[in-house]
C-alpha cells in the first residue's frame, strides 16, 4: 500500500483528456467517417465529444472518478471521508450536467471505460442511432 505522498503524486498524474477509452472511441468513430469537436468549452460541462449538428455531447466516463463502484457500494478502506465527498460531488456534477444540457435541447450520452474497452461496437451503434435521428 502507498503512503500518502506517492499516492498523491500517482493521483494528480491522471489525465482529464485524451485518455485511453476517449482515444479509443474518438479513432472507432473517425475511422466510420464521423467528425465531431473534442473537448469543447463552450458547452457546458466541456463534452470529451460533441456533434453539433445534431446536438449530441458524448462523456467517456471513468469508472473511478465518477464513481461506478461507488454506486454499486464499494467503499474506500483509505482516507474515505475525503474519497466519499470528493466522488459524491462528481456525481452530483455529472448529474447537473445531464440537466442542463438536456434542458437546451442536447442529446447526452455517457460510456463507462469498461464499456468503451469491452463493448466498443455497442457504444458506436448506440451514437449512430442518436446521430441518425
Amino acid at each position: 500500500m502507498l503512503d500518502k505522498t506517492p499516492r498523491s503524486y500517482n493521483m494528480s498524474r491522471i489525465k482529464s483528456k485524451n485518455t485511453t477509452i476517449e482515444l479509443l472511441l474518438r479513432r472507432e468513430l473517425w475511422k466510420r467517417g464521423f467528425r465531431y469537436r473534442v473537448n469543447d468549452k463552450t458547452i457546458f460541462g466541456k463534452p470529451d465529444i460533441v456533434f453539433y449538428k445534431q446536438k449530441i455531447a458524448i462523456f467517456c466516463d471513468s469508472e473511478f472518478w465518477h464513481g461506478k463502484k461507488y454506486l454499486e457500494g464499494e467503499r474506500f478502506k483509505t482516507n474515505a471521508d475525503f474519497w466519499e465527498t470528493k466522488i459524491r460531488r462528481n456525481i452530483e456534477r455529472d448529474r447537473e450536467v445531464n440537466d442542463k444540457l438536456k434542458s437546451e435541447g442536447w442529446i447526452v450520452l455517457r460510456f463507462w471505460g469498461s464499456e468503451i474497452k469491452y463493448d466498443l461496437e455497442s457504444c458506436i451503434q448506440q451514437i449512430m442511432k442518436n446521430i441518425e435521428r
